[in-house]
């Protein structure tokens, strides 16, 4: 016989569901109310009250019995519970905290202890000046009706628009159910007051280029907040999305942009000048200045030396006055005649001039007949 075949005496019909299993319990309790009365006779019996037997009280007996299984199932099912990994359980006897438990099949004191369960691995985020609407690698973000919340004031008195998202998870499970109602809301408020006071304190030039100091001193401050208040979250990032001057307005920051990027040019080839012009001039003044500082030393120098020599000639000149002046005339002759081309000696009288006297020996090689 196949198995999806019924036998031939048929086959009893179960609850398929709680419905049905309640549909069924109340059935049998509204028969077992009717079959508790007799059913009435003819003759002498007829119009008497129908009289109590046994039956009614083995239906009570039922009823109770049912009710006292349905309760005890009820008490051993309450009396275990599952945490899922990524989650704790906190626990509360009369109300009070007792005790976290860990990912795992545990047991409870049932209609006495109470139940928490907490995801603490889960990532939650708040978003400001905008909304995600699909998640992924590529965003689709929804930035219409959210401009009061990225609308901020900076130091300077300019308007700026700044989007930004804070990313925290849960590190005391305790706190966040039972220190602050509504913790999102709590991390919000205190995201909201941190990021605009440390906006508020900048100038608008330093707030568009210094994006991650600003975010990494907000989530300090943000954190420290949330500590007082006892909220029980850890914040895991901070991150400032997308700061742009409103939409009003963007045409003359643009302009304004444009004005301090040729200031900022002009004054970067000012200073390329300054920095190509003026350590040239420096080094040229400071060469003339050891060029001369040189040439007065060499002077001095040779003067002392040559002051030294005379000295020294004149010391040797006064003790063999004869000697000396003989050497020195030699020592001069020596070295002037060299250089000597042509000789003309004059007598006393200056009346005839001596022939040419040749010392080079040019003449004897000019007069000297060249070989065939």
């Amino acid at each position: 016989m196949p198995m999806n075949e019924q036998p031939p005496w048929g086959q009893k019909k179960r609850p398929s569901s709680p419905e049905d299993f309640l549909a069924a319990l109340i059935r049998k309790i509204r028969e077992s109310f009717t079959n508790q009365q007799k059913p009435t006779g003819q003759g002498d019996d007829e119009g008497k009250p129908p009289t109590e037997g046994p039956g009614m009280f083995a239906g009570m007996g039922k009823v109770v019995m049912i009710v006292a299984a349905v309760f005890l199932f009820q008490v051993i099912y309450s009396s275990f519970y599952t945490i899922q990994p990524g989650e704790v359980g906190v626990m509360l006897r009369f109300g009070q905290y007792s005790r976290t438990t860990d990912p795992g099949l545990h047991f409870k004191i049932p209609f006495i202890e109470q139940l928490y369960k907490v995801n603490v691995e889960a990532v939650r985020k708040e978003e400001f000046g905008f909304r995600t609407r699909t998640p992924g690698k590529t965003s689709n973000f929804n930035r219409s009706g959210f401009d009061m919340e990225a609308l901020m004031l900076t130091g300077d008195k300019n308007v700026i628009e700044v989007a930004w998202i804070v990313q925290y998870i849960v590190s005391d499970p305790v706190k966040y159910l039972f220190k602050v109602r509504n913790v999102s809301q709590a991390v919000r408020d205190a995201s909201e007051m941190v990021t605009r006071r440390i906006v508020g304190n900048m100038d608008f030039d330093y707030v568009l280029s210094n994006r991650e100091i600003l975010a990494a001193d907000a989530k300090k401050e943000l954190q420290g907040e949330l500590d007082n208040l006892e909220c029980g979250v850890k914040i895991g990032t901070l991150q400032l999305q997308d700061i742009n001057p409103p939409e009003k307005v963007k045409p003359a920051f643009n302009e304004v942009n444009i004005a301090d990027q040729d200031m900022k040019r002009l004054v970067n080839e000012a200073e390329e000048t300054y920095n190509r012009v003026i350590p040239k001039a420096r080094g040229s003044a400071k060469q003339t200045v050891e060029e001369a500082r040189g040439y007065a030393i060499e002077r001095t120098n040779r003067a002392i030396g040559e002051t030294n020599r005379f000295n020294a000639i004149l010391k040797e000149y006064q003790g063999a006055q004869e000697v000396t002046r003989q050497r020195m005339y030699l020592e001069a002759m020596q070295e002037i005649l060299p250089h000597v081309e042509q000789v003309y000696v004059m007598d006393k009288n200056n009346q005839a001039v001596i022939p040419f006297l040749d010392l080079t020996g040019k003449r004897q090689k000019q007069s000297s007949p060249t070989p065939q």
